[in-house]
């Protein structure tokens, strides 16, 4: 034994025999000091150095945890399955929340949450405390494009990249003596996911929030369900007949997938949003996985009932969807679920038995990262689409100037929850990403800021992105991607400044519907998401809507929120003002900087060439 830790243990041998006090954030735990020296000698011990140990999971095998879509299970007893009681017992002992002296050590609890996105995955993990960011790993996932209009992800590919993260951000922790207490969930909204519940394997390709194959399918229930009307069912589930929402998805999905009959016929079908195929796995999958989704995804899926937050019979009629289908059960955002397995992840000392407490859609999550607690607060996220939400609080606003009625968050099973109104905007980032891919005018999504500001406005230039259609305010599924007011002078520079100025407009648009449906206007513009790197559409955005555009000091907020949603979950947050407040001292401002009449005539062009880009949808 090195001479260290022979002093050590002589110094601990030398306590006296009185009680020593363990203080933590909560309460002060007493031990004696026959089981400290007891304990501490043990430790000692039985660590070669006081260096952090190797760590012998390393992810060099990660892939293999799911063969044939079934995530590999060892045969051994776990005291989680099928005992609810057991899961309570077992989060209790990891917060110090019983009576049993001998598991109370004191560690720095930290909270995960995995940000399951349109482009990458990623894992963070946040001090419970203060929500200061302390370790994160990403991964990024290819999208495929097998017909125009569609949109596919490999539904395994993102299971195993959250997996992976979750192993590498744990990894790359340069802290000791931390425990994970929870772990939160959010993701890509409407994507969806069709798996059997014997195999585990996903029975096609998830289709995509932005896919728009399901056209001719959405005007044929409108036909024949809704007398022509996109808009009959809105008192229900707050949003119009479209391409955009997951039933529609679903019943393309039975009607062409032959497997997928199949499995509707064994009753066997699960569907799901991403969120509930991410939870099912890590839960256990085929060895007991639990099946559920939250208030807020199962709100974009045209299924469920804005006022009894359950499915809606009515509904799951509209789009004929057979029993043989296997719901999830709808959730609260922010309450225990489950404990990871500790086997699916690869017996991680970090993540074993870990619950998940928290389960958000990207978009409320950031909302709620953003801390948009307040009636009337607003926030636009700037990803590959854009998503403005404002906070309605508990009432149901419904929209007369096309924007969506949807739940922003449910904070407990017991909680009331709030709502909120959303405008979405297909193309933000994948109009850059069409930039450099497609017409190769830019290297990289980063230099749109470069080439556009070569150029001190468009030339008279107007790009109405409507690739896939066009979201709020319009919702025309007949639109398609229009460029106007080229002539000789037009340059490359023109046309990239032309895209960020359509974002901007399209983001104006939902701002002044959400004004008039809300009665509120809207003073500060809160905004996050990966284009507000970008500083001229920031001040883009700020000339078009004539308002302040404010920055978070820390830009992560849609990941923020499911770590939030989580510490609600297992009661290290009561209520909102037991969140940490964000650093306002520390925001980029953006203010307008030209004058109201020349905003209004930009506005008025923008909507010429949006008539443009209408009725180009062949039948």
């Amino acid at each position: 034994m090195s001479r260290m830790k022979t002093n050590l243990i002589q110094s601990v041998t030398k306590i006296d025999s009185g009680s020593i006090n363990f203080l933590s954030q909560d309460r002060a735990f007493h031990h004696s000091s026959v089981l400290f020296r007891a304990r501490f000698q043990q430790i000692l011990l039985q660590s070669s150095t006081f260096h952090r140990p190797e760590k012998k999971y390393a992810n060099s095998n990660i892939k293999t945890l799911f063969r044939q879509g079934t995530p590999i299970v060892k045969k051994r007893h776990s005291i989680f399955h099928h005992d609810p009681e057991n899961t309570v017992r077992n989060f209790h002992s990891k917060t110090g929340r019983n009576n049993n002296s001998e598991t109370m050590i004191c560690k720095r609890r930290v909270i995960g949450a995995i940000d399951q996105g349109t482009t990458s995955t990623r894992f963070m993990l946040f001090d419970a405390n203060d929500l200061s960011e302390l370790s994160s790993y990403q991964l990024s996932h290819e999208s495929y494009y097998p017909k125009p209009g569609w949109v596919e992800q490999e539904p395994m590919v993102i299971l195993q990249n959250t997996v992976e993260c979750m192993s590498n951000a744990c990894d790359k922790l340069e802290i000791d003596d931390v425990e994970i207490v929870a772990i939160g969930v959010t993701n890509q909204r409407e994507t969806t996911v069709l798996w059997d519940s014997e195999t585990g394997e996903p029975l096609c390709r998830a289709i995509v929030w932005n896919d728009t194959r399901t056209k001719d399918l959405v005007d044929s229930i409108c036909k024949e369900k809704a007398n022509g009307d996109y808009s009959k069912f809105r008192d229900i589930c707050g949003l119009p007949l479209s391409t955009y929402f997951s039933a529609v998805k679903l019943r393309w999905m039975i009607d062409h997938y032959p497997e997928v009959k199949k499995s509707v016929e064994r009753g066997t079908c699960m569907f799901g949003t991403v969120d509930s195929w991410l939870i099912w796995n890590l839960t256990g999958g085929t060895k007991g996985g639990i099946h559920i989704t939250d208030v807020t995804n199962a709100s974009r899926t045209m299924l469920m009932n804005l006022q009894t937050l359950q499915w809606d019979e009515e509904m799951l009629q509209v789009f004929n969807i057979p029993s043989g289908v296997k719901l999830p059960t709808i959730k609260s955002s922010a309450e225990i679920y489950a404990p990871i397995q500790k086997d699916i992840v690869q017996e991680h000392p970090l993540l074993s038995n870990v619950v998940i407490a928290g389960c958000i859609g990207d978009q409320q999550s950031a909302t709620i990262g953003q801390r948009c607690f307040n009636k009337g607060d607003t926030k636009n996220t700037y990803g590959t689409g854009c998503f403005l939400l404002m906070n309605c609080g508990n009432e149901i606003v419904k929209s007369t100037h096309g924007l969506l009625s949807t739940v922003q968050y449910q904070l407990g099973s017991d909680s009331k929850p709030v709502y909120a109104l959303e405008g979405s905007v297909a193309v933000c980032g994948s109009g850059v990403t069409w930039l450099q891919q497609n017409l190769k005018i830019i290297s990289n999504p980063s230099e749109s800021e470069t080439v556009a500001r070569t150029v001190s406005d468009t030339g008279g230039v107007y790009f109405v992105p409507a690739f896939s259609g066009l979201f709020c305010p319009y919702w025309r599924q007949d639109a398609r991607g229009t460029i106007v007011g080229i002539t000789q002078y037009t340059n490359s520079a023109h046309i990239v400044r032309a895209m960020l100025e359509a974002v901007c407009y399209q983001t104006q648009e939902v701002l002044e519907a959400m004004c008039k449906d809300s009665g509120t206007d809207v003073a500060n513009l809160m905004v996050d998401g990966g284009m507000t790197k970008n500083s001229l559409l920031m001040q883009l955005q700020a000339d078009i809507s004539r308002k302040k555009v404010r920055i978070p000091s820390y830009s992560e907020t849609t990941v923020l929120g499911a770590a939030i949603c989580a510490c609600f979950g297992v009661k290290i947050f009561h209520h909102i003002k037991d969140v940490p407040a964000p650093h306002k001292d520390k925001m980029l401002i953006f203010k307008p900087h030209i004058s109201e009449e020349e905003t209004q005539l930009k506005m008025k062009r923008w909507r010429k060439a949006v008539s443009k880009s209408l009725d180009w949808h062949e039948e």
